[in-house]
């Protein structure tokens, strides 16, 4: 219920930096394809008062991600809360076509995210949660329910698969124990017949 949910959910089930949430525009979203494209991101001059611009992704490359059907209907409620916004704000709405804004439809600023966030998790007793930890935690459900590195490093726009595994390995580890334990139950059942 929260104004922002959908921006929490999104970036949690696909593992996209805020940047690339906050410069995602509609033209981003094929709804029949169920896919989005990453091709911009929000920033922010690194002055007191900096303006906000758009530029390329972190690494400098478009990357297109497949979207569970549980986002894409996110993305449904989003665009119908947007509607709604418009429609409230009449003549002072402002058509950025973004898919995340405030409630006038222009830029949602990183620091109104930062601070409903952090109210957000505050209510679930895990102040010390960043936005960005959306990002690992995605990571890791993506790893523990069999996603491959290469898939992983893909979605989450990392320049290499090594880096990928630099950042995540430890859940691989995890992940390792966990298969030995599965052959080693594997075998005492074939050993039983």
């Amino acid at each position: 219920g929260h104004t922002h949910e959908y921006l929490f959910k999104i970036a949690l089930f696909t593992g996209l930096r805020q940047g690339e949430l906050l410069g995602l525009t509609w033209d981003c979203i094929d709804f029949d394809k169920a896919t989005l494209t990453v091709k911009q991101q929000l920033r922010r001059e690194q002055k007191k008062g900096g303006e906000y611009y758009f530029s390329s992704p972190k690494n400098g490359k478009r990357r297109v991600l497949t979207l569970a059907p549980s986002v894409v209907r996110f993305f449904k409620l989003q665009k119908q809360k947007l509607a709604f916004d418009a429609s409230k704000a009449g003549a002072f709405w402002i058509d950025k076509n973004l898919v995340f804004t405030n409630p006038q439809g222009d830029i949602l600023s990183y620091r109104t995210v930062y601070d409903c966030f952090k109210r957000v998790v505050a209510q679930m007793g895990i102040p010390e949660m960043r936005f960005h930890d959306l990002r690992h935690s995605f990571a890791v459900i993506s790893l523990r329910s069999g996603d491959d590195i290469k898939t992983l490093q893909s979605n989450l726009g990392h320049a290499s698969a090594a880096f990928t595994l630099d950042v995540y390995g430890h859940i691989t580890e995890d992940m390792k124990k966990a298969s030995a334990d599965r052959m080693e139950s594997f075998i005492k059942a074939v050993e039983k017949l």
